[in-house]
């Protein structure tokens, strides 16, 4: 199918996936809301209003991290599925917790070594005189999440450090995300449940969608940022694109078959805690840190939809939200609606705009050996198909099938 005819049903069906109803207070009302843009997953997480977004990589090894910037005054929520996290200040998130605001979320390579890029941000953010203001002076709240890419490039002591997260603070802007091999998405992988060697190269991808209420004409936008780094394998419409190979690395392995069919001992070889994808969500929607988690946990299913399997032992996976608060919307339905589908997207984005390293083959690498392997295939059974039909027909030709 075209991209053209994709984009027209994805459109079809959000305007009529976007037909909700709401219930307050056991009273329900329709909401009818529409799709603004053609192909309205064409943007980025930076087209919410007041989020900037920053990257650094280090250049000796595959590594690094990503700031999303408040340029506003924004709430913040988390919502923690994985079993191997490694984060920071996530507990002052819980709506139970004082402090409203948030001023950064960093996502990072280098495990719990790339917590260290917080700090850096802390400080460009004292020199922005940005913070929660206390009685002596301003303190940055800034949450962060790590991802493990420890075994990709040959040496796993070269680490995201405060410098570089200082580096990403000062570049953040609100231009259109870079995505791939850049930022936390820099040493990403994803299908390492049977190990690196059968893994693919993954990265970092952002997405938006904007809808508007015609009754009202308000404009809401969410927009999602992801660093994939699953140990699981990656499906677009359900589709695998991306996951772990075979032993000639050619082709897709699919984890959820081999795993149910060799059995659970398959996993002893395992890393523990070497996956986690990380992930922010952000809207220009008015939320109280309560709503902020809720839109968190709901865009979890944009995890389940695009990584298969997910929320495993191996994974810490986190997503974060922000909202601006700048659209006087605040039903959290839809911006959890919206927020799941845009983190699938971002996921499946990341997957494409990867390029691969050695040892780490991207979507682009696999899908050419691919493509030539089911074009063979296709003119062999086509010619096959072919000399059945003359030898039905009695007539005596000489084929020369070429593959």
């Amino acid at each position: 199918m075209s991209k053209i005819g994709t984009n027209f049903i994805e459109v079809a069906y959000l305007n009529v996936f976007l037909l909700i109803t709401l219930f307050d207070g056991g009273h329900s009302t329709k909401l009818s809301v529409e799709l603004i843009k053609t192909d309205p997953f064409g943007g980025s997480i930076t087209n919410v209003r007041g989020i900037l977004v920053g990257h650094s990589s280090k250049v000796e090894r595959p590594t690094g991290c990503t700031v999303i910037l408040c340029n506003t005054t924004c709430v913040g929520g988390v919502d923690v599925r994985g079993s191997a996290p490694g984060t920071r200040e996530t507990d002052l998130l819980d709506p139970i917790n004082m402090v409203q605001i948030v001023n950064a979320i960093v996502l990072s390579g280098g495990s719990v070594f790339g917590l260290d890029t917080a700090s850096g941000v802390v400080r460009c953010l004292v020199e922005k005189k940005m913070g929660f203001q206390t009685s002596e002076r301003p303190v940055p709240i800034v949450p962060a999440a790590v991802l493990y890419d420890l075994s990709v490039g040959n040496d796993s002591f070269v680490v995201p450090d405060a410098n570089l997260g200082y580096s990403a603070c000062l570049a953040a802007d609100n231009s259109r995300v870079i995505e791939g091999n850049v930022g936390a998405g820099t040493g990403a992988s994803v299908g390492k449940l049977f190990g690196m060697k059968y893994a693919m190269k993954a990265g970092l991808g952002s997405t938006s969608l904007t809808v508007r209420d015609p009754t009202t004409n308000v404009s809401v936008t969410v927009g999602a940022l992801v660093a994939v780094n699953a140990v699981g394998d990656v499906y677009k419409n359900g589709k695998l694109i991306a996951g772990a190979r075979t032993l000639d690395g050619k082709q897709f392995l699919n984890t959820i078959h081999t795993l149910i069919g060799i059995g659970a001992n398959i996993t002893r070889n395992s890393g523990f805690g070497t996956a986690t994808t990380i992930a922010c969500v952000a809207t220009d929607a008015k939320l109280t840190k309560a709503q902020a988690k809720k839109v968190s946990q709901m865009a979890h299913d944009g995890f389940s939809r695009a990584i298969n399997p997910i929320h495993t032992m191996f994974d810490g996976d986190v997503i974060f939200t922000l909202a601006t608060g700048l659209v006087p919307i605040s039903d959290v339905n839809l911006i959890g609606i919206m927020a799941a589908e845009t983190i699938e997207r971002a996921i499946i984005r990341a997957i494409e705009q990867a390029t691969g390293i050695p040892g780490l083959p991207s979507i682009h690498e696999l899908s050419s050996t691919g493509d030539k392997l089911v074009f063979n295939i296709a003119i062999l059974a086509f010619s096959l198909f072919f000399i059945n039909v003359l030898r039905a027909s009695n007539i005596k030709e000489t084929i020369t099938v070429y593959c």
